[in-house]
């Protein structure tokens, strides 16, 4: 076993799985790296746990019997990797199911964190299936970003700096640049560092976990990069667009939280409003079902003082 572990959490995505699985041994083939690598699924009921133990015999398999979410099922793994009785691993990749791995992408990601030693986290530019940018790294978000999503304001702005998109040209260069934080679909984390922070928060039960460790590790002195030479393609929303209605409101309930704990009085009190505003906005034209949705996040968001 070498440095490096690598956690995907899995849920009802059995066939991406297995092309994220056999992309990832392929790169790590190719480098020469070793890695163990862990799959937590979440009470999955289209035969996840039973094609990865007949495919995947090389995976540590958590089958959990009911759906954690994103935070607790990684927790599980990382607590696993970093137990009493493990060897010491240096670096865990926190890896979506929906991905495919590219060529020289473990060991760039890998070379990020070496050479850095004040680098806690190293995310790879996400490409969509097309082979189009996808913007994988963020500003942590502000009073702008939550006007910018709920208001009707120009399209242009959704890409924009304004919405803490760093500039395309940026993902052009070989060379890592600083970031506020990945998103989670990969992120490489130095065990380090989680050691002096801790783990991810388990009361989100589903978005804004990244946010919020990476958040905590700037604050402990720790920074982000994004390495534009490590490339993965990210299927985004396999798992959210099954329960369309269910992810809405966790976004929102998981965006509350993160102000909650990042954000001054000020800026808590306006985003308030600006949330509260917004969701009646959506509420004229919802159906019922949407309808409940945001009276629901009105609430959570109440809660913010």
């Amino acid at each position: 076993m070498g440095d490096l572990a690598v956690v995907i959490v899995s849920w009802n995505v059995r066939d991406l799985l297995s092309t994220c699985l056999q992309t990832l041994q392929s790169d790590l083939n190719q480098s020469g790296i070793d890695a163990d690598i862990l799959v937590v699924d979440n009470a999955s009921t289209d035969g996840t746990p039973g094609k990865v133990a007949q495919r995947f015999p090389w995976v540590r398999l958590i089958a959990n019997q009911e759906n954690l979410g994103f935070a607790a099922a990684n927790n599980l793994a990382l607590l696993e990797v970093r137990g009493p009785n493990a060897p010491a691993i240096r670096y865990v990749w926190l890896l979506n199911p929906d991905t495919e791995v590219l060529p020289g992408t473990t060991r760039a990601l890998l070379g990020c964190l070496e050479r850095r030693p004040e680098a806690a986290v190293a995310g790879a530019k996400l490409l969509n299936a097309d082979g189009s940018l996808q913007h994988g790294a963020f500003r942590f978000p502000g009073l702008v970003q939550l006007a910018i999503e709920l208001y009707p304001l120009p399209a242009r702005l959704y890409d924009s700096t304004l919405n803490g998109r760093y500039p395309s040209r940026y993902y052009e260069s070989e060379e890592p640049f600083r970031v506020d934080h990945p998103l989670g679909a990969s992120m490489m984390v130095r065990t380090k560092a989680i050691g002096q922070v801790g783990l991810l928060d388990e009361k989100y039960h589903m978005y804004c976990e990244e946010i919020d460790w990476c958040w905590r590790l700037r604050r402990a002195g720790w920074r982000s990069y994004c390495v534009p030479s490590a490339q993965v393609i990210h299927h985004a929303g396999q798992s959210s667009a099954q329960v369309p209605v269910a992810s809405f409101v966790n976004l929102w309930r998981s965006r509350a939280r993160l102000y909650h704990r990042f954000h001054g009085p000020v800026t808590r009190a306006l985003a308030r409003q600006m949330v509260r505003a917004g969701m009646m906005r959506r509420m004229r034209a919802a159906t019922p079902e949407m309808t409940n949705a945001c009276e629901e996040i009105r609430r959570a968001w109440r809660g913010i003082r």
